[in-house]
């Protein structure tokens, strides 16, 4: 496994990273979600990622339980703050009664004294920048969050950030968690040269696009019962004609290179120095141990000009 400075920071992550959105304390069974966060510490993985919305907090819960048996030290622990988590008008959002009630309700979850890095899950324009900042750095100075970081922000937005962070001295933004695949490429337009320029790494969700780089959907419009795609409610044109014709051709390209259309999809993005990380979900140890042996992998110049001819 290789490691990588997070953004400007002095913190090193794992380049594959694992997650627990959709999968661990609901969607997976209980064995296959422990099993496979075991495997991928056992190989190297350092990073792992949840939120408080996922699964109402039992995706924190199992997470924080798992990972209780190895030294605190040893790896990076992140986790998120925004979304719907009672009834209530203060139950969601960026104020500041939500970001400290929250980040102590997941620090219990967690059975954890502090998060390595604690995310803004979106952005909340009901509430002032400046308000969310001291409530960050107010959690940063405690001890109780070490690093922190957005989550689908626009540039504008996280430029605004840094620019009240500086004004008044406030813990900066390190780290950003955007959307990031082979067909989604939206953040090398303004989000990439943002981070390089300020200092924010990028860790990517959805690295795989939901599956579909992974070969697993062979036809188009094709949605498996009991698969990811279905539990997230996919229609056909996410598996459009085209895009399954491109992912065939990719795979190609990874045959001949000797590695699997997964890594190959993960070392494409590992190929931007600003990503820190590429984010992974994992329904079973076998999944993990696949993704990880992309770390390291350096695509050659011609693959890169095949892939780009190949997306278009």
């Amino acid at each position: 496994m290789q490691y990588r400075r997070l953004g400007g920071s002095g913190l090193k992550v794992s380049e594959i990273s694992l997650g627990s959105w959709l999968t661990y304390g609901g969607y997976v069974e209980r064995e296959k979600a422990v099993q496979s966060i075991r495997t991928a510490y056992d190989q190297g993985v350092n990073f792992f990622d949840t939120a408080n919305v996922y699964e109402r907090g039992a995706a924190e819960e199992l997470l924080g339980q798992t990972l209780r048996d190895y030294p605190r030290e040893s790896y990076v622990l992140a986790t998120k703050v925004f979304g719907k988590m009672g009834d209530g008008p203060n139950d969601q959002g960026l104020s500041r009664k939500h970001i400290t009630e929250q980040c102590h309700a997941s620090l219990k979850r967690l059975g954890a004294d502090y998060v390595d890095i604690y995310y803004c899950h979106r952005y909340h324009p009901e509430t002032p920048l400046e308000e969310t900042l001291r409530a960050l750095d107010d959690l940063v100075r405690q001890g109780k969050v070490l690093y922190v970081g957005v989550s689908q922000w626009t540039a504008a937005q996280m430029e605004a950030a840094l620019g009240v962070a500086d004004r008044y001295l406030l813990d900066r933004i390190v780290v950003n968690q955007p959307l990031y695949n082979m067909f989604e490429r939206g953040i090398e337009q303004e989000i990439i040269p943002l981070g390089e320029r300020k200092g924010i790494g990028q860790v990517v969700y959805s690295p795989l696009a939901q599956g579909v780089l992974t070969g697993k959907y062979t036809s188009s419009g094709e949605i498996p019962e009991n698969s990811r795609a279905a539990r997230l409610g996919w229609d056909s044109t996410r598996l459009a004609e085209d895009r399954i014709a491109k992912v065939n051709l990719l795979a190609g390209v990874a045959s001949e290179l000797g590695i699997s259309l997964t890594q190959l999809a993960l070392a494409w993005i590992l190929r931007q120095p600003n990503v820190a990380s590429a984010l992974v979900g994992a329904s079973k140890p076998e999944q993990v141990g696949e993704n990880v042996k992309a770390s390291g992998i350096v695509l050659p110049g011609e693959a890169l000009e095949r892939i780009e001819e190949i997306l278009g």
